[in-house]
Parts: C-alpha cells; sequence; structure tokens
C-alpha cells in the first residue's frame, strides 16, 4: 500500500515519553504524511524543510532518531548527515528515491544508520524507526557531572536521586549545553536560542552555576570559555 494510501492511520498521539523523531523533507506534502503517520504510530515528530531550519532545531533539542530525505535544494542530506555525526550519534534513516548501490554506500559510509528507498511503506518506516531507537543505549540519553545527572529526554536535573528545580530558561539552557557535552557553545548561539542580549546570558549562567556548583566562583562543571561561550564538563561515559 502506498504511502498516500496509508498515511492517515491512526490519530496523533501527545505522549511526552515517547520517541522523538526529526523529520527533515522539502517536499511539504511528504511532510504532512509522514509527521501524520509517524504519530499515529507512537512517535514526537519535530519536521524540518530543510538542513538550514535543521540545524536550528537540532541547536537547542536532542532527538531519538532523524529521517533525512537526501535530495533536497542547496545542503543536502549527505551534507547534513555529516554535521550531525560531527556533533553526536542520534541515529539517522536516510530516505531517498534514487536506488543506486553507491549512493546508499554513500550514506552507510557518512555514519547512516539505515536506508530506504522512495516509494515505500510507511509501516516498513515506523519498524525501522522503532528498531533504531531500541537499539540505542539509554545511557547517551543522560548527561552525568559530579553529584548530578541531567535526562536529556525528560529534560530533568537530580542530584544525588534528588530532583533539581529549574526554571524554564535554565532547562533550556542546561539541555543546549548538555547536547554538547565538553564542546563550547558559541554564545551567539545561546542568544539567539533564547532572544536574549549578551548580558541577559550571563545573569542566567550565573544564576544556573549557583545551582550547580560547590563554589561558583570556581566552577567545576559550567565554565565560561572567554570571548567564545559556554561549556558543560561531562563525566566520561563508562563502558558496560
Amino acid at each position: 500500500m502506498s504511502l498516500v494510501a496509508r498515511a492517515d492511520a491512526g490519530e496523533p498521539r501527545t505522549d511526552d515519553d515517547a520517541p522523538h523523531v526529526l523529520l527533515v523533507d522539502d517536499d511539504q506534502r511528504i511532510r504532512t504524511l509522514l509527521e501524520r503517520f509517524l504519530r499515529g504510530e507512537g512517535f514526537r515528530v519535530t519536521v524540518a524543510d530543510g538542513a538550514a531550519e535543521a540545524r536550528r532545531i537540532l541547536a537547542s533539542l536532542v532527538f531519538d532518531a532523524a529521517v533525512l530525505d537526501v535530495m533536497m535544494p542547496g545542503e543536502d542530506g549527505f551534507a547534513l548527515l555529516g554535521a550531525m555525526r560531527a556533533e553526536g550519534d542520534t541515529p539517522v534513516l536516510m530516505l531517498t528515491a534514487r536506488s543506486e548501490p553507491q549512493e546508499r554506500v554513500r550514506g552507510l559510509s557518512l555514519g547512516a544508520d539505515d536506508y530506504l528507498g522512495k516509494p515505500f511503506e510507511p509501516r516498513e518506516l515506523s519498524l525501522r524507526l522503532h528498531n533504531l531507537v531500541r537499539r540505542r543505549p539509554d545511557a547517551t540519553r543522560q548527561v552525568r557531572f559530579g553529584r548530578f545527572v541531567f535526562d536529556l529526554r525528560r529534560q530533568e536535573l537530580e542530584a544525588e536521586g534528588q530532583p533539581v528545580r529549574l526554571t524554564d530558561r535554565e532547562r533550556r539552557l542546561l539541555r543546549l549545553l548538555a547536547t554538547r557535552p565538553g564542546a563550547t557553545v558559541p554564545r551567539q548561539d545561546l542568544v539567539a536560542n533564547e532572544k536574549l542580549g549578551d548580558r541577559a546570558i550571563d545573569v542566567q549562567m550565573n544564576r544556573l552555576r549557583r545551582k550547580l556548583e560547590a563554589d561558583p566562583a570556581r566552577p567545576q562543571h559550567l565554565l565560561t570559555v572567554r570571548g567564545v561561550g559556554y561549556r558543560l564538563l561531562a563525566d566520561p561515559v563508562q563502558a558496560s
């Protein structure tokens, strides 16, 4: 059964704990059909009409999986995949109308986890996404630093098992830092994400630091990189 015939199956669900998928495709009709179908299959879905919009979204959100169309105007899916792999390990499924083996090989060599050619059965896409999410270790959804654990999916902070209250802005800023643990997040990204001025970002970071640091004047976790931005130092991931 075709994508068009099947895409209206099921009603959208709004489970905050459902797997969150980023869907990137320049075809509005396909985006709309797939978004509705995947919501009916139990996913949360965020859509982007191209690589530029996807990059903006990825700067502030963490996803359980991503679906990237290969053939998009401007920056194509392969280029976006390369950028995503430079920043993290979100499972990625590539969509393409091309069926040549060399295109599949290229995507896999760049770090794609799966590949699906168009036209395709929507149910197959759903099953492949569920498999990608199940194979992803839960540890990648948590960032640990000192006595703190920040859950990227739930966007909740705990200290030795006890919840730490965060304002909405503090939560968004910590999430943005925690998606790139150990890397410096440029000041302009923080300013753009919160639509605040430079000074206001510094004030917010100082407030967040007071909750994260034993001695805010000598931070061990939330560091200032002068002239560049801020960095969250996370504990190394322990091998199982």
